[in-house]
């Protein structure tokens, strides 16, 4: 039987590039698939999430069969991408959830966010809590990659007025220092009611686990529809 060929879409998290999810790349251009991983415009303090969107779906171009996944803040990005563009499936990996109308700048109060981050900032005080598992030279070179975060984005409301009509799938990183499973389990469930898939990993997956990240994400695209 022929293998379906998939265009994986990957939007990085805030302060990032797309050089993040290289590792992933390989994993799903070694199996045949075809991969984009732009690098949005979170230091340009005149871009916000519309721009964002603009620049994934300029990216795809007239590319099909679509699987967007989204690290982290990219979760507020991706579902803009999937309203605009058919997208087969939508994948949240460690990833934002946002609702109707809520500003980012706000997701940290509605969700009880800024309180758990003050327990896991005085849990791991003075402890990495984002490339804790990723091999040191690999988070190194993560590092050297980040760059400003624009606040731009955060003040505007989420422009879409519901969750676009597409499957949805949700990645738990058991490990996850950052957004701790405890507290993303909860967000998922109060606000898309779905079930989820876990991977014993920290934040930064795509660079501490690049082929089990991969795995799902083909076996999301395998059953898409």
């Amino acid at each position: 039987m022929e293998m379906t060929v998939a265009t994986f879409v990957l939007i990085h998290g805030g302060g990032d590039v797309g050089w993040y999810w290289h590792l992933v790349e390989r994993e799903l251009r070694q199996r045949g698939h075809d991969t984009l991983a732009p690098d949005l415009p979170c230091d340009d303090d005149s871009a916000g999430l519309r721009e964002y969107a603009d620049t994934v779906v300029n990216a795809i171009g007239d590319r099909r069969s679509l699987v967007v996944a989204a690290q982290s803040f990219g979760g507020f990005t991706a579902p803009l991408v999937a309203a605009r563009v058919p997208v087969e499936t939508l994948v949240l990996v460690a990833g934002m959830i946002p609702a109707p109308g809520e500003a980012p700048n706000d997701w940290p109060a509605n969700t009880g966010f800024d309180e758990v981050m003050r327990q896991q900032a005085q849990r791991y005080a003075g402890q990495d809590l984002i490339y804790h598992d990723v091999p040191p030279a690999l988070a190194e070179q993560a590092r050297r990659h980040a760059r400003d975060q624009s606040d731009t984005p955060g003040q505007a409301s989420w422009p879409l007025d519901a969750w676009p009509s597409v499957p949805t799938r949700f990645v738990l990183c058991t490990e996850d220092r950052f957004f701790p499973p405890g507290f993303m389990r909860r967000v998922v469930a109060d606000r898309l009611g779905i079930v989820l898939d876990e991977i014993a990993a920290g934040h930064a997956v795509a660079l501490s686990h690049p082929k089990e990240l991969a795995d799902l994400l083909v076996r999301y695209s395998a059953t898409a529809g």
